[in-house]
């Protein structure tokens, strides 16, 4: 891992707020995330289950926890398997964890290699009465390949069919939106590193640059300062590329008059920022440009005030869309009739903003949360406004990522420059 050490307090305090909510008597078991093949003898760069690392801080592949809190053994309340390393595997793919490095990294104080699994496992397992398994219950995701939570499902049903098996997911669903004090610092430096990166873009963009010299730039100040990486694809949209909302190519050379869309974030400890930012290529908006970019900004501050304990997210992106509807009128891409014959169930402005204004975000950048609950303190949520007009080769997107407080809530990248004229001032400073 290129982060600094995490406190294991993190941790610790998650597995114990999870195993209060588990039934009586109860076993739970969580996996490591597969290592997926990219070609005839490499995998893809690993990347760790956010619910696994959530629970114990561990970043590395073949990992399996167990809690059982009720065990009549005190030896496997609480019990971390790990890959045991060799000659062989630290020569061709470097250190792995000792036992006492896991113990300092999660907090658990019974390790064990992983060929010791079956038989532990195996000496505990018929005392419980439930077992929790964790599976991806994130609604925007869908599976074709079974996973290994999914994998040690089905083994254990065959094995053990009368017990009576849970769903972490749903625990984990209530848990991992409300952030401590220590994720919201790991995303606030993820966010100052995506601001720094920005204000090296800003220096850099002018006529002629292409998009992927761009991503470079935000690339090379991710890792030199530490993160893991991008949090996703970074978008590097210039001028008609921009309303393509999931436009990654990043191919394309920036021509002067165009404003780029850019949309990325970094990944550090492996928790999220998301920022979307429009700059102009040339360094100077157009009125028109300047026109439609403030409509947003007026929105995104609108929004960011709604972003309140209580809130229901389906309300707050209905308050959204009316101002959208208001701002794309004043634009003149919309009038009164077209919002008077609209379909309710297709606004008219979804021609010109066709997503949603809000995300939670957190280890995952689309983070497990429940859609139907109120927002709450210690939630932190994009705000990402945008107007696409493909007609005039324009799109602007705006986005911050806003954390819940019990006084309202805090912008954590307003820090992060976002008026045009600040913008222009830097770019030709």
């Amino acid at each position: 891992m290129k982060y600094t050490p995490i406190s294991n307090r993190l941790f610790t305090n998650s597995r114990k707020n999870f195993v209060l909510r588990t039934k009586p008597n109860s076993i739970a078991i969580f996996h490591s995330n597969d290592e997926y093949p990219k070609n005839g003898d490499q995998t893809f760069i690993f990347k760790q289950n956010a619910d696994f690392f959530y629970l114990t801080g561990i970043d590395q592949e073949q990992s399996i926890l167990i809690l059982y809190p009720d065990c009549p053994n005190p030896l496997y309340k609480e019990v971390l398997f790990l890959r045991q390393t060799s000659e062989h595997i630290a020569v061709w793919e470097g250190h792995k964890y000792t036992k006492e490095e896991a113990r300092k990294a999660s907090g658990i104080e019974n390790v064990y290699w992983l060929h010791e699994l079956d038989a532990i496992l195996h000496s505990i397992i018929n005392y419980a009465d439930n077992i929790y398994i964790n599976t991806n219950e994130n609604d925007r995701y869908s599976h074709s390949v079974p996973y290994r939570d999914l994998r040690m499902y089905e083994q254990l049903r065959a094995k053990y069919p009368l017990h009576h098996y849970e769903r972490s997911a749903v625990i984990l669903r209530e848990l991992r939106t409300v952030k401590s004090e220590l994720e919201i610092e790991l995303t606030s430096k993820a966010c100052a590193i995506t601001r720094d990166a920005f204000m090296r873009v800003l220096k850099f963009v002018k006529p002629g640059v292409a998009e992927y010299e761009i991503e470079a730039e935000v690339t090379h100040e991710f890792l030199k300062q530490r993160a893991t990486g991008h949090a996703y694809s970074p978008i590097i949209a210039s001028g008609p590329n921009a309303n393509i909302l999931h436009y990654i190519d990043n191919n394309q050379v920036c021509k002067d008059g165009d404003v780029i869309l850019l949309d990325f974030g970094a990944e550090y400890a492996n928790y999220n920022a998301d920022m979307t930012r429009s700059i102009p290529v040339n360094g100077r908006f157009t009125k028109r440009q300047r026109d439609v970019y403030e409509a947003v900004l007026r929105i995104m501050r609108e929004a960011t005030k709604l972003i309140q304990a209580g809130t229901l997210l389906n309300d707050y992106h209905e308050e959204v869309g009316k101002m959208m509807t208001s701002e794309l009128i004043g634009l003149k891409l919309l009038d009164k009739h077209d919002v008077e014959k609209q379909d309710p169930k297709m606004p008219a402005y979804k021609k010109y903003f066709m997503h949603g204004t809000s995300h939670h975000l957190g280890l995952d950048v689309h983070d497990f949360a429940s859609r139907y609950r109120p927002f709450e303190v210690g939630n932190i949520l994009t705000c990402e406004p945008g107007i696409y007009i493909p007609a005039e080769g324009l799109g602007i997107r705006l986005e911050n990522d806003i954390l819940i407080t019990t006084d309202g809530n805090t912008d954590l990248m307003a820090y992060i420059p976002v008026e045009a004229g600040e913008i222009e001032e830097m770019m030709n400073g």
